[in-house]
Formats: structure tokens, C-alpha cells, sequence
């Protein structure tokens, strides 16, 4: 067992979450075996899940940056993308700082899951709403602007709640949210026109 943790720490160490096939490669079993296995660590804390086939070291867990929590929640539920107060802070336009809270823009559904006390918060938006994001440093986020509009979206139905006075509003630019806007609910568009003089 030792040695197995010793091969499963040099090869499985570095990777940022590893599926039930890369343990079965590493250790050379079969699939069947490797799912088993993965259960028992999981049972005993050596292993996380993030979700089906798919875990952590539990060693390394807390010792991700910011940056890899936002590379894990992408994988959580796909396609999503980083949005909301959480892409506000990733770019410094809020003051509020959420720990161990993750808030992504999802198509198939709104869920949360928390893994041992880290909370990945998904929100489904209409295929419509669902634009306006980019791969930076490996992790799909939202613009700036989207990510507001993303969250006065869900706000202005009662959905979510917002601090607007975290909120520096002038490191978000006017043109771009204006062209977001267009295709929004006249609900929303009332709050942003009034938050950014527009």
C-alpha cells in the first residue's frame, strides 16, 4: 500500500485532477480495478471526487492557487464558464472577496457542489445570454462586462444576490456593456442604464 501511495504521488502529484483511466495507466490494473481502488482512497481521504471518474489528491487540495479552483470548476460542469462576482474579483472591479466560493454561468443546469468546504455555485443562463467569454491563463471566464451583466441578469429576477456597492464601476467600459445589453430584459437593461449612466 506504502508504495503504491509513493508511485501514485510521483505520478499523479502534479496533475491538477486525475480520472479513474490515469490510475489504471499509472498503475497498470484494469479499469474495473482502478474504480475500486479509487473508492477505497476515497473512503480513506487519500483521494477527493470531484465528480464521477474523476478525483484529487486529497494532499494537494488546499494547496491550489486561486487559479486552479477556476480550472477545477470548468471541469466541474461543461461547457461553463468563470462569471459573476467571482470573474468581478478575478479582475479587481469588487471589493468582496469570496473564499472558497466559485460562481460559473452554466447551459444544462443550476447546481452547487461543495467539496470538503469549497463550493463551486453553477447558474444556468439562456442559450441566448450564454456569449461574451474567453480562455485566459486555461480557464474559460467571462469578460468583465459579461460577468456584470451576468450577475445583474440573475439579480434583477430576484436569483442572485449582488453587493452593487463592491462594485468599481468605472473599470468597466460603457461601449462594451451597451453591446452586451442589447438582446437583455428591459428589467435588466433599467438597472444597468442606472448604474452606469448609460
Amino acid at each position: 500500500m506504502l508504495r503504491t501511495n509513493v508511485k501514485l504521488n510521483e505520478e499523479l502529484g502534479n496533475k491538477l485532477y486525475f480520472s479513474v483511466s490515469d490510475l489504471a495507466q499509472v498503475l497498470q490494473i484494469t479499469r474495473e480495478s482502478a474504480k475500486v481502488l479509487a473508492s477505497r482512497y476515497r473512503k480513506n481521504r487519500v483521494f477527493m471526487r470531484l465528480k464521477k471518474d474523476f478525483y484529487v489528491l486529497s494532499s494537494n487540495w488546499r494547496k491550489y492557487t486561486i487559479e486552479q479552483y477556476l480550472q477545477i470548476a470548468n471541469v466541474l460542469q461543461v461547457p461553463s464558464y468563470i462569471s459573476f462576482m467571482t470573474a468581478l474579483n478575478y479582475y479587481e472591479i469588487t471589493t468582496q472577496v469570496q473564499r472558497n466560493f466559485f460562481e460559473s454561468a452554466a447551459q444544462k443546469r443550476t447546481v452547487s457542489y461543495n467539496i470538503d468546504g469549497t463550493v463551486f455555485a453553477y447558474y444556468k443562463l439562456k442559450k441566448d445570454y450564454y456569449f461574451d467569454f474567453t480562455r485566459l491563463n486555461n480557464i474559460f471566464i467571462s469578460t468583465k462586462e459579461k460577468a456584470f451583466i451576468d450577475a445583474i441578469y440573475l439579480f434583477s429576477f430576484g436569483k442572485y444576490r449582488l453587493d452593487i456597492d463592491s462594485l468599481d464601476m468605472t473599470r468597466l467600459e460603457n461601449r462594451a456593456i451597451k453591446s452586451i445589453i442589447k438582446t437583455y430584459p428591459e428589467k435588466t437593461k433599467r438597472i444597468v442604464r442606472r448604474l452606469c449612466n448609460i
